[in-house]
């Protein structure tokens, strides 16, 4: 089992920046990726950035180049540096975990809200 924990959401300004956290406690060394989604109201999850264990980062199109995903692996720790931020990055934001003990298992966060507005 996995346990997330996410932190850092808040109300922001647009063209503000915030740095979410996602902390990650239990069994850790089966985690493989980490990764944040978001969710807003009326419409479906969506990808917002992942990190590999080795270091290799996705992330949506409508965040690339705003947003940075890091991790610190001492602290079983995964960021999202989220800058110029706009009202449309308004959302709940969770935390993902894809892990492997003997099969695949997916943990998610209990979501932050993130809200962007003047």
């Amino acid at each position: 089992q996995v346990q997330l924990v996410e932190s850092g959401g808040g109300l922001v300004q647009p063209g503000g920046s915030l740095r979410l956290s996602c902390v990650a406690s239990g069994s850790v060394f089966s985690i493989y990726a980490m990764g944040w989604y978001r969710q807003a109201p009326g419409k479906q999850r969506e990808l917002v950035a992942t990190i590999t264990n080795g270091g290799s980062t996705k992330y949506g199109d409508s965040v690339k180049g705003r947003f940075t995903i890091s991790r610190d692996n001492a602290k079983n720790t995964v960021y999202l540096q989220m800058n110029s931020l706009k009202p449309e990055d308004t959302a709940v934001y969770y935390c993902k975990a894809d892990s492997f003990q003997s099969g695949i298992y997916y943990y998610w966060g209990q979501g932050i809200q993130v809200t962007v507005s003047s």
